[in-house]
């Protein structure tokens, strides 16, 4: 059999490595391509929806979350090429469950009146919504305002590329520890259930808000610091055939491990918000949020333990400190001020 090497009307050595290299850079930057920002609103001294585009752009922010149909942010989106979750405020859901017809206006004020001018990829219908918490009155409406909201997109033939889903947090875990053993409460399983069918049914993802901070600045005595900013040197939690460096990992696992569990089927699930504040808390510094920042946006490169074969699709919250927002822990989540200067050092 001739070389590869030694054939005259093949590539030479040099063009294989220079294809070789292009495809690795391709691959790099699809996986950097996983991370983007959420972009809250809450302030009262935030530059407008242009500049703030614009300033996704110069930084090489590819993706954005709204958590409500800003029609500003909406415009300022067209032909940036920014993927974009939308968010359908809690306040709706009874609206837009209550009737296909409000469904269908809803999809044809914020959806189609934008896209494709707008890389809508996820409508989030729904934020934290949790049946045994302090937004209760919301539960008995989120799988039918999702439903409805699909059926108007899958209307315009659109399901495929426009995919309905809703934002958990990690509260409607019953048992994150180990992270194999991860269940949703009891009390939420009438309300979790359902959803977890139409997202099978529908090849959605489930977007899940993670925050390691949280977790770690409750329970400091049983969690370190070092594991909850990426930094352990080693495995700090093993879990059978997994071993967990970081408590990121460990949350998110978790998830996959409770929605496994239900066995409805497989789906894929979205990191829709993380991140670490940088005042107004315990452990909430500059160089902790640096130090954690920095590190998630490494991490959404690889996969976890459970998942390790595709890279794990991340929104850092958020852009901004928002000084609307309360507590006073929730005004410094920000990783540029309001004056558009960057926080910290790391790109994107």
């Amino acid at each position: 059999m001739s070389s590869l090497f030694s054939t005259p009307n093949m590539f030479s050595f040099s063009t294989l490595m220079l294809l070789l290299l292009q495809l690795f850079t391709i691959n790099l930057r699809s996986a950097d391509a996983q991370v983007g920002v959420c972009y809250g609103t809450l302030g009262n001294n935030l530059p407008p929806a242009n500049e703030v585009v614009s300033l996704y752009q110069s930084n090489g922010i590819t993706r954005m979350r709204i958590f409500d149909p800003n029609h500003d942010i909406l415009n300022a989106l067209r032909d940036s090429k920014i993927e974009l979750i939308l968010g359908v405020p809690n306040v709706d859901l009874q609206s837009l469950a209550a009737s296909a017809d409000n469904a269908i206006q809803w999809v044809q004020n914020n959806v189609l009146s934008y896209f494709p001018f707008v890389k809508i990829k996820y409508v989030a219908v729904g934020n934290e919504v949790n049946p045994a918490g302090g937004s209760s009155e919301f539960a008995p409406y989120v799988l039918r305002a999702i439903q409805n909201i699909y059926e108007a997109i899958k209307a315009q033939g659109l399901q495929d590329q426009i995919k309905v889903t809703t934002a958990i947090d990690t509260t409607i875990l019953g048992k994150s520890y180990p992270p194999s053993q991860g269940s949703f409460r009891d009390d939420v399983r009438s309300y979790i259930d359902p959803i977890i069918g139409y997202l099978v049914f529908a090849n959605a993802p489930l977007l899940v808000n993670v925050y390691p901070y949280f977790s770690y600045s409750n329970n400091p005595n049983d969690i370190s610091l070092p594991y909850a900013l990426f930094t352990s040197p080693s495995v700090v939690v093993s879990d059978g055939q997994y071993g967990y460096q970081n408590l990121f990992d460990a949350i998110l696992d978790s998830v996959h491990a409770a929605i496994d569990s239900t066995g409805i089927g497989s789906v894929e699930v979205v990191v829709s918000e993380s991140g670490w504040p940088s005042d107004g808390g315990f452990a909430a510094t500059y160089d902790n949020a640096n130090t954690y920042l920095d590190n998630l946006v490494r991490r959404a490169k690889t996969g976890s333990p459970r998942k390790p074969s595709k890279p794990t699709e991340i929104y850092l919250f958020a852009m901004f400190d928002e000084n609307q927002k309360n507590p006073d822990i929730e005004k410094h989540f920000g990783l540029f001020s309001p004056s558009k200067e960057k926080k910290y050092p790391f790109g994107f």
